[in-house]
Order: structure tokens, then sequence, then C-alpha cells
């Protein structure tokens, strides 16, 4: 590459010669061949990426040889989960470059943490208990892109579950990842029964006796 010397020597029929010198400038105008590739990432526990010019390389090449390769953009995070157009530029060792597209696909398959807490509910005067997410998850609960939404199942109670019961809870990421955890929801019934009492007139049999009776708790005698 560059200027170099050459000598040419004339000879002409009688065996006489003469020499000259001349400079020949050989240059390398040839731009290389950038061949890429489609390259699929996966988002990391802290919801970023990144490629490599050599993942999206595909056997590029150049005549007099590559100096270097770069790739742009290369990284990423949740905003982009999908297909992302890069673009890779190859550069020879004499200074000639050329670039091609490719696709990098982020995906985010990473499910998010499920963090959940025991709960107490108190049956209402009605017989019935409920829970909320919000009561069962453990403000642990955490995705690298974020969290769509919450569910926890079962999530209503009666008086046929006084005491523990198992619940799940389903936390989903906005990618939809999902991940559970288990808790127990503990149902108490502290309410005290509301007594009614209503006067009575009973007569004396022959015996000099009589009775009421109280449902659920038997007869009361007079005599």
């Amino acid at each position: 590459m560059g200027a170099n010397a050459v000598t040419l020597t004339v000879t002409d029929v009688n065996g006489n010669s003469a020499t000259c010198s001349a400079s020949v400038t050989v240059q390398d105008n040839a731009a290389p061949t950038a061949s890429c590739q489609n390259v699929t990432v996966q988002l990391n526990a802290g919801g970023s990426a990144s490629v490599t010019a050599a993942q999206v390389n595909n056997n590029s090449s150049d005549n007099c040889g590559i100096a270097s390769l770069s790739v742009s953009p290369n990284t990423f995070s949740c905003a982009n989960v999908g297909a992302n157009a890069v673009t890779l530029t190859v550069t020879d060792v004499n200074g000639n470059s050329a670039t091609c597209s490719a696709s990098v696909t982020v995906q985010d398959n990473a499910a998010p943490t499920a963090s959940c807490q025991n709960v107490t509910v108190q049956l209402n005067a009605g017989g019935s208990a409920s829970v909320t997410t919000a009561q069962v998850n453990n403000n642990g609960s955490s995705d690298n892109c974020g969290i769509a939404s919450l569910s926890v199942s079962p999530n209503t109670f009666s008086c046929a579950n006084v005491g523990a019961n198992a619940v799940t809870l389903t936390v989903t990421d906005v990618n939809g990842n999902s991940a559970t955890c288990s808790a127990s929801v503990t149902v108490q019934d502290n309410a005290a029964p509301t007594a009614s009492c209503q006067n009575v007139t009973v007569q004396l049999n022959a015996g000099g006796s009589a009775s009421v009776t109280a449902p659920h708790t038997g007869e009361q005698r007079f005599e």
C-alpha cells in the first residue's frame, strides 16, 4: 500500500539497455463486505441486555483484512422488548467501511418474585370475610420490568372456614410471566351472638308444675 519504487529497463535489438525509475502508488478503495445475522437476547434480573458486534457479525470479509467491528445500538432495556433494528459497521485496515442491518429481539422470560405473608381476618355480622391481594402480598413481590397484576385465591370465607386456610398469591409481570407463593389466612369468629328474649305465660298442670323451653338449651321446669 502507498508509494512503491519500480525500475523500468529498456533493451534494444543490439543489447543496449537503459533504465528509469517510477513510483507506483497502491490504493485500497474497496469497501469490506458487511454480513449480518439476527440475534435474540434475554433481559437479566436487572431488566437490561446487550449484544456484541461478534454476535451480529455473520462472516463479514475484506480483501486486505478487517480492523474493527461495531454495532449500534448495543444495549437494551424493558422498553425494548420485541424486535429492534441495529446497524453493524465493518471497517477494514485501510479505513474503508461498510454497514448492514440486523434485528435484535429482546425477550423477558424472567418470572417475577412472589412474596407472601400470613393474614388473620374476622367474620363479619353476616358470617363472611375476605382478603385482598394487598393484605397477602408482603411488599416484597417484584419484577425486573414491573408487575402488571396480583390475584389471590381463594379470597372469600365463611363460617365453614374458621381456622387456617391455604391461599395462593399469583404475581404477573408486564410481559406475561407469572409466579406464585402460598400463605395462610386464619379466619376467626369473635362476634358474640345476639340474645333476644320474649315473655312467656305458662299454665301449671295438675301436678302443680309447668315448663318452658329455650331452643338449643333444653327445658326449664317450675313447680
